[in-house]
């Protein structure tokens, strides 16, 4: 599938192939912590599969909990989280925020990983409020 991501503000644009049926929620400390939300939801794509079509992201390289440094790619200007990346690897698969693309509502999570670091309360959200907007 053909995915079109810009960050919030724009500066940084990009396309990818991705299979819709390989999206992730993390649910690990370091993803709650670099989303500032409960967990993380993000598809593969092969850097072969990836285009930049506009801007340079901010890099930050993060030691995971399993030992390997993580690059993480962010817009400088507007903060929006795009990608990460095995930081010793350069072919390997980006991990893309599902977020920051234009066909987000078709991709659905196909599995959860980290979730023995799952904060309690995000794994049932049925019996909150809701409003369309506010």
């Amino acid at each position: 599938m053909k995915v079109d991501g810009t960050c919030h503000c724009g500066a940084i644009a990009f396309t990818a192939e991705i299979d819709p049926d390989r999206v992730t929620i993390c649910h690990c400390t370091d993803c709650q912590r670099l989303t500032g939300t409960a967990y993380r939801i993000s598809v593969s794509t092969r850097r072969a599969d990836f285009a930049l079509l506009r801007g340079q992201p901010q890099r930050y390289v993060k030691m995971a909990e399993s030992g390997n440094r993580r690059e993480q790619a962010f817009c400088a200007a507007c903060g929006s989280p795009l990608w990460s990346a095995d930081a010793d690897n350069a072919d390997s698969p980006l991990g893309l925020r599902v977020g920051t693309l234009v066909q987000r509502a078709e991709l659905a999570p196909s599995r959860q990983i980290w979730c023995g670091s799952a904060l309690p309360w995000s794994q049932d959200l049925r019996g909150l409020p809701k409003s369309p907007a506010e």
